[in-house]
C-alpha cells in the first residue's frame, strides 16, 4: 500500500528545499526526497564551492600584483589542500543549514533515496539505506536538477577525466589543465586554476566564447583571459582522448587540421544533462523536451495535472536564483492561489571570471531579433574613475535601450564587481525607469555605481 501525502517534492535543491518547508508550514503533509546531498548543485558542487575557491585564486592574483600598488611581497605559493578544506567547511555549513531547515519543520519528512514514477500520483523510492517505499500524493513537484554532460569523445570511457565537482577535490595544482567547453564553468575554472599556477588550455567548439553574449562582450572576455595566459582554441572539436603516462592526450579537430594536446588533467565542461532518466517521467505521462528536460508552461506546470517542475530540470536558465524564483512562483500559485508567471521576469546572471561579467535582460542581438528599435550606451572600464583608482580597468560596460520608451532592455557589465553593478541596473529595469533617471542620479562618489552616470551619458542615438 502506498503511503499518502498531500505533496511530494523530488529533489532538495534551491527550489525543492524551500518549497517543501512552505508546503508543510501551510499544513500539508509533505515528503521531500533527496538521492544524494541536500542543497542541490549550488551548495554542493556549484556556486558555493567554486566561488569559495575563486576567492582564494583572486587573493593569489592580487598578491602577485602587489608590486603594481607599491607593496612588496615574497614568493607566492598555493596550498591547495587548505584551499580545499576552506571550501569543504563552507559547503558543509551551508548544507547543514539546509538540512536543519527541512528537519526542523513540522509535517515534513526528509527521505534519502531515488524516486521513480509508477503513475501520475505514485512514486517508488529506492531508499539509500536499503528497501523501497511507495508514496502517493495529488501534488508532485520535480526539482531533480542536472549533471555534467559527458561528451561523445572516442576513448573517454577508459580515460581519467574530471567534472567541476571532482576537480575541486584535487589536493595538488594541475600542471596542465585542458578544458573541453568555453562556457561559464569552463571559463571560471580556467582562470581559477591559471591563478593557482596551472597551464590552462580551453577548447571551444564554436567560433567564440559565451556565444549568447554580443560579439564585442565575447571578444573582450577572450582578450582578458588570453592576457591572463590562458590558451583559447576556437572552432575546436574534441575527437579522441587517451591516457598518456600520468596524463592525457586529447586529439582535436581545428580549422588548421587535427592536433594533439598533452595535459595532466582533463575537465569536461560541455554543458549539463537533466536528471530525468532514472525518474521515468513517461510512466506518469509527463512530456520531455528533445534534450530530456521536463516541459513546463509559464506557471511551471507540466502537461499532467498536479505535477510541476522547477529549476534546471526544466531546461530554463540554469541559475540558482532562477530556481529559487521558480519556488516563489509555485508557492504563490499553489499556496496563495495567485497568478505568478515566468513570462515577465528579468533573467540576470554573473560570470565569475575576474573581472566579473554581470548581465540582465536582453543583449543587443536579442533585442534586434525581437523587433526593438534600440539605442546603445557603451564605455570601456578604463574610463571608470573607481576602476582606475583601484587599478582594475579591464572590461566593457554596455546597455541596450528601447529607442521608443527610453527604458533599459538589458545590460552587460564586464568589469570589477560587474555583477554588483548590474544589480542596480536590473532594479531600474524592474521599476521601468528611463535611462535618463540613472544618468542624472547623484550616486555616491567615488563608487563603481556612480559610473552608470557616465554609461548613460554615452548613449548613441
Amino acid at each position: 500500500m502506498a503511503e499518502m501525502f498531500d505533496a511530494i517534492v523530488i529533489g532538495a535543491g534551491q527550489a525543492g528545499g524551500p518549497l517543501s518547508t512552505a508546503l508543510a508550514q501551510h499544513g500539508w503533509k509533505t515528503a521531500i526526497i533527496e538521492r544524494n546531498l541536500v542543497g542541490g548543485t549550488c551548495v554542493n558542487i556549484g556556486c558555493t564551492p567554486s566561488k569559495t575557491m575563486i576567492a582564494s585564486a583572486r587573493v593569489a592574483h592580487l598578491a602577485r600584483r602587489a608590486g603594481d600598488y607599491g607593496v612588496q611581497v615574497g614568493a607566492i605559493s598555493i596550498d591547495l589542500t587548505k584551499v580545499r578544506q576552506r571550501k569543504r567547511d563552507i559547503v558543509e555549513s551551508f548544507r547543514e543549514g539546509s538540512i536543519s531547515s527541512i528537519t526542523g519543520t513540522d509535517n515534513l519528512e526528509l527521505i534519502y533515496g531515488e524516486a521513480r514514477f509508477i503513475d501520475s500520483k505514485t512514486l517508488s523510492i529506492n531508499l539509500n539505506e536499503g528497501g523501497t517505499r511507495q508514496l502517493q500524493a495529488d501534488k508532485i513537484f520535480i526539482n531533480t536538477g542536472g549533471r555534467a554532460t559527458i561528451p561523445s569523445i572516442s576513448g573517454i570511457e577508459s580515460t581519467p577525466y574530471y567534472t567541476e565537482a571532482t576537480l575541486m577535490e584535487l589536493d595538488t595544482v594541475p600542471e596542465h589543465l585542458i578544458i573541453v567547453g568555453g562556457g561559464y564553468i569552463g571559463l571560471e575554472f580556467g582562470q581559477m586554476y591559471a591563478r593557482f599556477g596551472s597551464q590552462v588550455t580551453v577548447i571551444e567548439h564554436g567560433d567564440r566564447l559565451i556565444p549568447h553574449e554580443d560579439v564585442e562582450i565575447s571578444e573582450a572576455v577572450t582578450d582578458i583571459l588570453r592576457e591572463d595566459g590562458i590558451e583559447i582554441i576556437l572552432n575546436g572539436n574534441a575527437k579522441a582522448v587517451k591516457q598518456n603516462g600520468s596524463g592525457i592526450t586529447l586529439t582535436i579537430a581545428t580549422d588548421d587540421g587535427e592536433k594533439n594536446l598533452n595535459g595532466s588533467h582533463l575537465l569536461l565542461a560541455a554543458g549539463r544533462t537533466p536528471n530525468t532518466d532514472a525518474l521515468d517521467p513517461a510512466a506518469a505521462g509527463v512530456e520531455l523536451g528533445k534534450h530530456g528536460h521536463i516541459k513546463v508552461n509559464d506557471r511551471l506546470e507540466t502537461n499532467v495535472a498536479g505535477i510541476y517542475a522547477l529549476g534546471d530540470v526544466t531546461g530554463g536558465p540554469a541559475f540558482t536564483h532562477i530556481s529559487y524564483d521558480d519556488f516563489r512562483i509555485v508557492r504563490t500559485n499553489v499556496i496563495e492561489n495567485g497568478q505568478a508567471s515566468t513570462d515577465d521576469r528579468i533573467v540576470s546572471y554573473t560570470l565569475f571570471i575576474d573581472p566579473q561579467l554581470g548581465r540582465a535582460g536582453l543583449s543587443e542581438t536579442q533585442a534586434l531579433e525581437q523587433g526593438y528599435e534600440v539605442k546603445i550606451a557603451k564605455i570601456p572600464a578604463s574610463r571608470i574613475a573607481r576602476a582606475r583608482e583601484t587599478d582594475e580597468t579591464r572590461g566593457l560596460w554596455k546597455a541596450v535601450i528601447d529607442a521608443k520608451t527610453d527604458q533599459i532592455l538589458g545590460c552587460a557589465i564586464l568589469g570589477v564587481e560587474g555583477g554588483e553593478v548590474m544589480g542596480a541596473v536590473q532594479m531600474a529595469m524592474m521599476g521601468k525607469l528611463k535611462y535618463t533617471t540613472i544618468r542624472d542620479s547623484p550616486f555616491s562618489h567615488p563608487t563603481l555605481v556612480e559610473s552608470l552616470n557616465n554609461l548613460f551619458t554615452a548613449v548613441e542615438d
